[in-house]
């Protein structure tokens, strides 16, 4: 069987991987959750980033199944912010792709004409489609899409086997921080970082953006903080992870917060938008307003405890769906 999967981890169709890092933890949970469910099935994969060519298209409808795996691709005016980069007249002939943990873009009005037109050609019509926040199914819904179930971030459904009494509930030596490139507040981060660097006896900072790096460093250069500024490389953090530094994480990147959480790491993850803000209140994921600098503080010197409550049923619900294809 031939699956397609639109990949939000490719930067284009020749293979490069995205340099938003944050797409490379999604892409590795889309591909663990479809090489479960279909592990005989061939893949073929599309970049999100990108708009396909014909042939690309044409190869997806053959498949048996379409994926659009993870991230925020859809919005409310996708004719002017194309962050799915497919067509109208290419999604007409998709026709029958299955939403897998994606999200809304930001928070914003109703879906306008072309959104609502474009999203209900591509999409399939009988399968129940994976979202991950009530925000984002409450916009499908205002946009005559009801087949779809609020299963959170696949980057999170390990969660399910963790036991949360293993991530530590006191301040670590050390600090992990995370700020977004295109979320720039230098005033604002210029405090969290001197605030953290206060409490911490290492600071490190892992730039997962593509300008994460030139950004921190600009706000780096009026302080006397001390940091050590991993490589924007995803093996690198992964090997940071398993290094056995003992470290809280604090920042606005969402998913790199996710990978620490899995790694059993105490971490604050900032809101910036409504992606950790409308996931926190559906599953309680650990996390503060960006502006909360006293709540941060607050939050560094006491007691913390985890306890996220995922959507078991509906991942389920999710999954089971396919098990008539991966029996075929």
């Amino acid at each position: 069987m031939n699956i397609c999967l639109f990949d939000p981890g490719l930067e284009n169709n020749q293979g490069m991987p995205s340099a938003n890092l944050g797409d490379l933890i999604i892409q590795e949970a889309v591909n663990r959750e479809l090489g479960e469910l279909f592990a005989s099935a061939k893949f073929i994969n599309i970049a999100t980033h990108e708009f396909p060519e014909i042939r690309h298209i044409f190869s997806a409808s053959l498949c048996s199944l379409i994926f659009v795996g993870g991230t925020n691709l859809l919005g409310s005016e996708m004719n002017y912010y194309k962050q799915w980069k497919v067509s109208l007249l290419q999604k007409i002939v998709l026709r029958k792709a299955t939403l897998l943990g994606v999200g809304w873009q930001t928070y914003q009005g109703d879906p306008n004409f072309y959104t609502k037109i474009s999203l209900r050609a591509a999409l399939s019509s009988k399968l129940v489609h994976s979202v991950r926040d009530s925000y984002t199914k409450s916009k499908l819904e205002s946009a005559g899409i009801y087949n779809v179930i609020n299963t959170a971030c696949p980057t999170m459904w390990p969660f399910m086997d963790m036991d949360y009494q293993s991530i530590p509930s006191q301040k670590a030596a050390n600090a992990l921080i995370m700020l977004t490139d295109y979320s720039k507040q230098p005033e604002l981060d210029g405090k969290l970082l001197e605030l953290i660097a206060s409490k911490y006896e290492k600071v490190f900072i892992w730039p997962q953006g593509r300008g994460d790096q030139a950004y921190i460093s600009s706000i780096l250069s009026g302080m006397s903080a001390t940091t050590f500024m991993l490589e924007h490389s995803y093996d690198k953090f992964l090997s940071f992870l398993d290094s056995g530094i003992a470290f809280d994480y604090i920042g606005t990147r969402l998913h790199g917060g996710v990978k620490c959480l899995l790694a059993k790491k105490r971490s604050l993850i900032l809101e910036i938008d409504n992606r950790a803000k409308e996931i926190a209140k559906d599953i309680n994921i650990p996390t503060c307003q960006r502006e909360d600098i006293s709540r941060i503080e607050h939050w560094i010197d006491s007691y913390s405890n985890v306890d996220i409550k995922l959507p078991i049923d509906a991942i389920n619900q999710w999954k089971s769906q396919f098990h008539k294809y991966s029996k075929a």
